[in-house]
């Protein structure tokens, strides 16, 4: 079966104004009620100011009994391994082993490499410090005395607890296209992109399940997934609402935007055709993030009808 879940609006929420956390626990609990599979927030500490997410998803845990909770995704190279794998730890615990720790290296924006400065962290050595920081948490995951010396952090036997309702720790799915994120997403345990180009998917698929193939793994442990962002509605309506939306998020041309991210704006029955194009491919899990902060109980419902049964007869 095709799974569907939904991004809680937290940088749309802080853009409006209107950062109040009540309509985001409302919108998961009723995104759970109407049968979607997961709810998942984003990450980021300046470039696009928002709700820290771990903080966010305990909250989200605590009012739901069934969704999958993630990250969409988490900077671990912003974080002390220590401080991340005991965060983790207990937003795992407090959702039973719910949580899905979706992660990224960054995108190279002014913005981003402003955050990371902010941070105290050099933003060369992002993709290194990511890597580093969830072996580490893998590590204090298992719940024995770690002690190590990377090229980045140092620990002397330390142990952390409590350790991950799930044994071993949450599974880790990447973002982003590149190698880093290809190679790493075979380690982990799914892969989710935002590429809105069919042969950009297929083929960076294919490299994960190779190399997951290479080191003796078998690709049906993995997930492929996408990150999509869609308005449904009157196609040209819905299509300035889109590019409305990506200008303002984003502060570039939606043009650009659209050239990068999987978005759709149209009629639930052009959107299933969409979707069911990368589900060929390989896709079962899809991400689904509405389009602004003003209507997103009305999206959700409207998807829910629209969307969710068809796409389940997909799988």
């Amino acid at each position: 079966m095709i799974e569907v879940g939904i991004l809680l609006p937290t940088r749309e929420a802080v853009m409006s104004g209107r950062p109040a956390v009540a309509p985001m626990l409302a919108l998961g609990e009723q995104a759970e009620s109407l049968g979607f599979s997961s709810v998942w927030v984003g990450d980021s500490l300046t470039a696009r100011p928002r709700h820290e997410p771990l903080t966010l998803l305990a909250a989200v845990a605590a009012r739901t009994r069934r969704v999958t909770l993630g990250t969409a995704v988490l900077l671990p190279a912003l974080r002390h391994p220590l401080v991340l794998a005991h965060a983790v730890a207990t937003v795992d615990r407090v959702s039973e082993g719910r949580l899905v720790l979706g992660v990224g290296i960054a995108g190279d924006t002014p913005a981003t490499r402003k955050e990371f400065e902010a941070a105290g962290v050099p933003f060369r050595q992002r993709a290194g410090r990511c890597i580093e920081t969830l072996d580490i948490c893998r590590a204090l995951w298992k719940g024995d005395s770690v002690s190590v010396k990377g090229r980045y952090w140092t620990l002397d036997g330390i142990a952390v607890g409590p350790t991950p309702h799930r044994p071993g720790g949450p599974l880790i799915w990447w973002g982003g296209g590149g190698p880093t994120a290809l190679r790493e997403a075979a380690r982990g345990h799914g892969w989710f992109p935002i590429d809105p180009r069919l042969e950009v998917f297929e083929d960076g698929w294919s490299r994960v399940q190779a190399s997951a193939r290479e080191a003796g793994r078998s690709p049906q442990e993995l997930t492929a997934a996408l990150y999509t962002t869609i308005v449904l509605g009157e196609p040209a309506k819905a299509q300035a609402e889109l590019e409305q939306f990506l200008s303002t998020y984003y502060t570039a041309p939606a043009a650009a935007m659209l050239k990068r991210q999987a978005c759709y704006a149209g009629p639930a029955d052009g959107c299933l055709d969409w979707m069911a194009r990368f589900v060929e491919r390989g896709v079962r899990h899809i991400l689904i993030r509405f389009a602004g902060a003003a209507d997103q109980m009305t999206q959700l419902e409207r998807a829910a009808r629209e969307l969710l049964p068809p796409l389940r007869r997909l799988g």
